[in-house]
């Protein structure tokens, strides 16, 4: 359509007016070509008109981020490792003595299983349990400085609390608003925190485990730690201790009830050895987990890395700054542009 009207016009006009169009048709084109192009050094000269707006939000971006980063409290990382104890007796020597025994017991009804239990699995997997989380925090009354710290005072080495969350003085939980309803968080809550603070990782090629707590204070870090690896000690202990008595009983019973000397000959050694895991239990303090690497107050922080934190923001505020210039110089442009077409047409 538009080459027939263009034909007509054509063959109506003289020849200046063909020279005309055709320098018309001609500079459209050549200014919708540029148009599609990127030129770098129009981008260049974008970026250096918006020069001041860019400095302006990179300022403002660098000076939030420094209040901000200034304004964090420091976090401390305790560690501590340590490593599987020794195995004697117990699950050990119950799982050998099956080897030797197990189908004579089986004639008796009794089950001496196959294996030994992994006790270093299973203490970990119990030390990261909500139960033992939550009563680890009520023995120890870890929910104030659990839930209520804010930050840690280096001077003085006493643990600065949140007056909107608990009342120092009173003791007492604050509802929202600073009301005097109580407001303290639930075992769920605080069970959160912790597990969120608790760090459990065990290599892989040399078994060793390393605990992990992070806290404002080095301190509590470092007290939570000891009393982690000590209470799953005497859990795994108290376990062990009353499992071995419960098979003490069972296997007392049996053997009052056999008349056979082979059988009894399996119950006095199967007694004999849970009265060992007792004994055993008994005099070992690190039970299950042995401390290879105990745990020390550390004196640098894990976090937050400041430095990082400004110059992650200030790169962010000039990108966004060159964005926005960008933007307002091709939509500025662009609309100068149309204007000149719609003269020209």
């Amino acid at each position: 359509m538009w080459a027939i009207v263009k034909n007509h016009k054509l063959h109506g006009s003289t020849s200046q007016e063909v020279d005309t169009i055709n320098s018309n048709e001609f500079y459209q084109q050549h200014q919708l070509s540029e148009d599609d192009e990127i030129d770098l050094a129009e981008l260049w000269h974008a970026i250096w008109a918006g020069k001041l707006l860019i400095i302006a939000i990179s300022t403002l971006f660098t000076i939030s981020s420094i209040i901000y980063a200034v304004n964090q409290p420091d976090i401390y990382k305790a560690t501590i490792l340590l490593a599987p104890a020794s195995e004697q007796g117990g699950a050990g020597g119950l799982a050998k003595m099956a080897g030797q025994f197990g189908g004579l017991a089986s004639l008796a009804g009794i089950n001496l299983g196959s294996s030994g239990t992994d006790k270093t699995g299973l203490a970990l997997e119990i030390l990261k349990s909500r139960f033992f989380i939550e009563q680890f925090i009520n023995k120890h009354q870890l929910l104030v400085p659990l839930m209520a710290a804010k930050n840690w005072d280096v001077n003085t080495k006493k643990l600065i609390l949140n007056d909107e969350v608990y009342n120092e003085k009173t003791q007492t939980w604050l509802g929202e608003g600073n009301t005097s309803k109580s407001s303290e968080p639930s075992a769920w809550q605080s069970y959160k925190a912790f597990k969120a603070a608790l760090s459990v990782d065990k290599s892989a090629e040399t078994g060793m485990i390393t605990l992990t707590i992070e806290h404002y204070s080095p301190e509590v870090a470092t007290q939570w730690l000891v009393w982690l690896v000590s209470d799953i000690n005497v859990t795994m202990r108290e376990q062990d201790k009353a499992e071995a008595q419960r098979s003490i009983d069972y296997l007392s019973k049996k053997l009052q009830e056999t008349q056979l000397a082979d059988m009894q000959t399996v119950f006095y050694q199967l007694i004999e050895q849970q009265t060992k895991t007792i004994m055993l239990a008994e005099v070992s303090q690190e039970y299950v987990l042995k401390t290879i690497d105990p745990a020390n107050a550390p004196e640098e922080k894990a976090k937050p890395n400041r430095a990082l934190i400004v110059i992650l923001s200030t790169m962010l505020g000039g990108i966004l700054s060159v964005l926005i210039v960008l933007i307002r110089y091709f939509t500025n442009n662009g609309k100068f542009t149309k204007s000149n077409k719609e003269n020209l047409a």
